[in-house]
């Protein structure tokens, strides 16, 4: 159990890819009084998403390899002098003004990994199709039935400690990158919380639930995952 009284600083990594209309809004959202750093990825934009992360006070890093995971990874290490790392998205779907929410379970010691849940919490008309609400369940219901897992989203709005992050040797640097975390974190017998939140619909068109590629690759590796590390030492 950690010292309550020991102030643990703050980053939040948060992974873009051609996010121009939201992302300025999204940065200006985050309660700096709470946060050490902001850190935006740019994946590759050609939109000026990295400018205007820039123009809203964001420190912005480039990673040329494509994938989530890999903006992700790249964030975390650009992160790692902090204590906590937070991670959400920058399209507005995740609200930046509900970070207390994500982040006080692991400062306060009831938790490891902290993941905000859409289904358990609310969801603004039209911010996630029906047919990723259903591989969503999907989803967690085979966490559970594998590794005991106890949540009820797999969502990208999620707070761990950064010592901890770095222990789990993450590698799925696409879509896995969400569920292998919780795979690994259940192997290592973290505490995994979920925690509602209200989900919002996003600006743009979404690169995973927006195409029928997108979609069917998310489901791919997030199913995939589980299973790859089931029987591994």
């Amino acid at each position: 159990m950690m010292n309550l009284n020991e102030k643990l600083s703050i980053a939040v990594v948060i992974p873009t890819y051609n996010e121009v209309r939201a992302i300025g809004e999204v940065v200006r959202g985050i309660p700096r009084n709470r946060v050490k750093e902001v850190i935006v990825v740019d994946n590759g934009s050609t939109d000026g998403t990295a400018e205007q992360a820039t123009a809203a006070g964001a420190r912005v890093i480039h990673e040329s390899r494509k994938g989530y995971g890999s903006a992700c990874w790249a964030g975390s290490q650009a992160a790692r002098t902090s204590d906590l790392i937070v991670f959400l998205d920058g399209d507005r779907s995740d609200d930046p003004a509900q970070l207390d929410r994500i982040a006080d379970p692991v400062i306060q010691g009831q938790a490891d990994l902290v993941i905000g849940s859409r289904i358990g919490g609310s969801l603004e008309k039209g911010a996630m199709p029906l047919h990723a609400q259903l591989g969503n369940r999907m989803i967690v219901l085979l966490l559970r039935l594998l590794y005991g897992v106890r949540i009820t989203d797999i969502g990208s709005f999620r707070a761990i400690r950064t010592c901890n992050l770095f222990e789990l040797n993450m590698e799925q640097m696409t879509y896995g990158w969400p569920v292998e975390m919780v795979v690994k974190a259940a192997r290592r017998k973290l505490r995994i919380q979920s925690v509602p939140i209200r989900y919002r619909k996003r600006i743009g068109i979404s690169k995973v639930t927006g195409s029928l590629r997108g979609s069917m690759m998310a489901a791919y590796y997030m199913f995939l995952v589980p299973l790859k590390y089931l029987f591994r030492r």
